[in-house]
C-alpha cells in the first residue's frame, strides 16, 4: 500500500515542503529510505521502528520504501521521524489518507513514542500557508511558534497515541480533543514594551558626546565606535542601546525571529523574539560562529543580531580576517554561505558597535601612564582595516569620567525611556518619507536614495564639497556623512539637511587617534 505525507524542510531561514511516500509490499522484510539523504537523515527509520513498537503498533515484516521527494534537493539537517511514521501508519490502515490531504506533519520521535520539538517550525508553517496547507500538526512545544501564523490551524501533540487518537476521531470531536494553537500577539507585544530596558542610560554618569552619539546611531540604524581608556563605560553604553532604539515591528520581529527558529533558539513559551537582539561575542570566536557555516549550515551572530545590535568588545583584538568578514554583510545587509548542498541566506541587517582601547595599554595620549612606543601603538589600531572603519558612521572618544558627574544627584541624567520616545519621532518621519519604497532607516539609503530624500541646497553643496576635498574622503565616507546628517535633521525635526548638520556629522567621522593608527 502506498501514502504521502507532506512535511517541511529548512534551508537558510526559508523552508520547502517535502514530500514522504511510503510503500509497504510484500517481500523479504526490509526498511530502505531513497531520495539524496544523508546518513543522519537516515536514522529516522531505525527510530520509528522503535517508536512504533514501543507504542504498541510492531510493523509488519514486509518491505518498506520510504522516498523523499523532491529527489534532487540534498537533505541534510532535517528531521522527518514524524511524517515517517504517519506515512507506515496509513500503509498499515491504522490511520486514511484522505485526512492528510493538505496536512503538513513535523516532529522528531522519541524511542518510547513522544513527539519532540524540531527547528524552524516558523518558516515551516509560513510556507505551509503559503502553499495552501490548511492543518498543520506539530509537538506541543512548538505549537505557539506555529500559531503566530495568521491564516492557518495549528494542532499540537504530546505523543504517536495522541496523534491517532486526533486524527481518528469525527471532524466536528477534533478541535474538543486538541484544541488549535492561539497566540495574541497584540498582548506580547503590550507586555513587552511595559517591561523597562535592561540597563538604563540614567545609569551612565556625564558623557554627554557619547550619549548624543549613541541616540543618532538608534534613530538612523548606524553604526559607531568607541574608543577610550578601560572603565570610561564604553561597554555600558553599549548594553544602552537596546533600551533606546524603537520598538520591533510586528513584521521585523517575524524576521528576526525565523533567525532564531532555525537556530533552535527560541525558548518554551516565546513563540517571537520581541525585543531588538543584543550579541557581544568575545574575541576568539570562529569565523563560522560569527557569519555562520558548519557542515549544515547554520545563522552566526551576525544574522543572530538581525534587527538589532552587534557589540564587539576589544575590537583590536578580533582577527583582522575575522572583521574583514562584516565588510560585506554591513553593505548588502545579508550573508551567503556556499555548499556543495547549495547556497543558504541569512539576514545581517545590524548595528555594529565597537568599542576598543586606544592602544594596547589603554592609556594614550596620557603619557604619565602610557608607556607604549608610537609603533607599537599603530600596530594595535592597524588591525582595524581601513574599509572597515569607513564603514563606521560614528566613531567617537569616550573619555575619563569627571568626578562632578560621579558625585552629581540622582536624576539629573535622562532615562532611556526620554531618548526613546525622540528616537521614535525621529523614526516616524523616516517611516513617513519612506513610504512604499522599501528603506526603513535613513542608513538604508544608497546612492540614488540620497538624491531623492537628501535634497541639499548651494550652501550645503558648497560645505560638504570643502569637506571632501580637505579630508580627501571616499565616496562612501561621503554619503554616509549624508546619511548621519538627515538623521540629526530628523532628531531636531528639520524638514532639510542644514549647514550645522553636516558639519556635526562630520565631527563623528574618524578621530585623530583613529588616523594615528592608519
Amino acid at each position: 500500500m502506498y501514502s504521502r505525507v507532506m512535511t517541511g524542510a529548512v534551508h537558510g531561514v526559508g523552508s520547502y515542503l517535502l514530500r514522504v511516500e511510503t510503500n509497504i509490499s510484500n517481500g523479504l522484510p526490509a526498511f530502505h529510505m531513497v531520495g539524496f539523504m544523508s546518513s543522519e537523515v537516515r536514522e529516522a527509520g531505525e527510530r520509528v521502528r522503535v517508536a512504533l513498537k514501543n507504542t504498541g503498533i510492531p510493523l509488519p515484516a514486509s518491505r518498506i520504501t520510504v522516498n523523499l521527494a523532491p529527489a534532487d534537493i540534498p537533505k541534510r539537517g532535517i528531521v522527518i521521524d514524524l511524517p515517517v511514521a504517519v506515512g507506515e501508519l496509513i500503509c498499515m490502515e491504522m490511520l486514511r489518507q484522505e485526512d492528510f490531504e493538505d496536512v503538513l506533519v513535523a516532529g522528531e520521535l522519541g524511542l518510547n513514542g513522544e513527539i519532540r520539538p524540531v527547528r524552524g517550525v516558523l518558516p515551516i508553517v509560513q510556507t505551509a500557508k503559503s502553499s495552501g496547507i490548511r492543518l498543520c500538526i506539530l509537538p506541543t512545544d512548538n505549537l505557539e511558534e506555529g500559531a503566530v501564523v495568521d491564516g492557518i490551524k495549528v494542532v499540537g501533540v504530546r505523543s504517536l497515541n495522541e496523534l491517532i487518537m486526533y486524527m481518528t476521531a469525527s471532524p466536528r470531536k477534533r478541535d474538543r480533543l486538541l484544541p488549535p494553537g492561539k497566540v495574541d500577539i497584540e498582548a506580547l507585544f503590550q507586555k513587552e514594551a511595559a517591561l523597562p530596558a535592561e540597563v538604563d542610560l540614567a545609569d551612565v554618569r556625564g558623557q554627554a558626546v557619547a550619549k548624543k552619539a549613541m541616540e543618532i546611531a538608534a534613530a538612523g540604524f548606524h553604526n559607531m565606535l568607541m574608543m577610550g581608556p578601560p572603565g570610561t563605560g564604553k561597554s555600558m553604553l553599549a548594553k544602552c542601546m537596546p533600551g533606546i532604539m524603537p520598538p520591533l515591528t510586528f513584521e521585523e520581529s517575524m524576521e528576526v525571529s525565523a533567525v532564531y527558529s532555525v537556530a533552535g533558539l527560541l525558548g518554551q513559551g516565546e513563540p517571537l523574539v520581541l525585543r531588538r537582539p543584543f550579541l557581544a561575542p568575545h574575541h576568539s570566536i570562529t569565523r563560522a560562529a560569527l557569519v555562520g557555516g558548519g557542515m549544515v549550515p547554520s545563522p552566526g551572530q551576525i544574522s543572530l543580531a538581525h534587527r538589532g545590535v552587534l557589540f564587539l568588545d576589544e575590537l583590536p583584538e578580533f582577527g583582522r580576517e575575522q572583521l574583514d568578514l562584516l565588510r560585506q554583510p554591513l553593505e548588502d545587509h545579508e550573508v551567503t554561505i556556499v555548499r556543495q548542498s547549495g547556497s543558504y541566506r541569512y539576514p545581517s541587517r545590524f548595528i555594529l558597535l565597537g568599542a576598543c582601547n586606544p592602544c594596547p595599554c589603554g592609556h594614550y595620549p596620557d603619557r604619565n601612564r602610557c608607556r607604549c612606543k608610537p609603533w607599537e601603538i599603530r600596530r594595535y589600531l592597524g588591525r582595524i582595516s581601513g574599509p572597515l572603519l569607513d564603514r563606521m558612521d560614528l566613531s567617537i572618544t569616550v573619555p575619563r569620567a569627571r568626578i562632578e558627574d560621579l558625585q552629581s544627584s540622582a536624576g539629573k541624567e535622562e532615562d532611556s525611556s526620554t531618548v526613546r520616545s525622540r528616537v521614535m519621532e525621529a523614526c516616524e518621519r523616516q517611516r513617513c518619507r519612506f513610504r512604499d519604497s522599501g528603506l526603513r532607516f535613513n542608513s538604508d539609503m544608497r546612492a540614488a536614495d540620497l538624491e531623492k530624500y537628501c535634497p541639499l541646497g548651494e550652501k550645503e553643496k558648497g560645505c560638504l564639497r570643502d569637506l571632501f576635498e580637505s579630508d580627501a574622503m571616499s565616496v562612501r565616507a561621503y554619503h554616509r556623512i549624508i546619511r548621519v546628517a538627515r538623521t540629526i535633521a530628523d532628531l531636531e525635526g528639520a524638514d532639510r539637511i542644514r549647514e550645522d548638520h553636516i558639519y556635526l556629522a562630520y565631527t563623528y567621522r574618524q578621530g585623530e587617534l583613529l588616523q594615528f593608527g592608519r
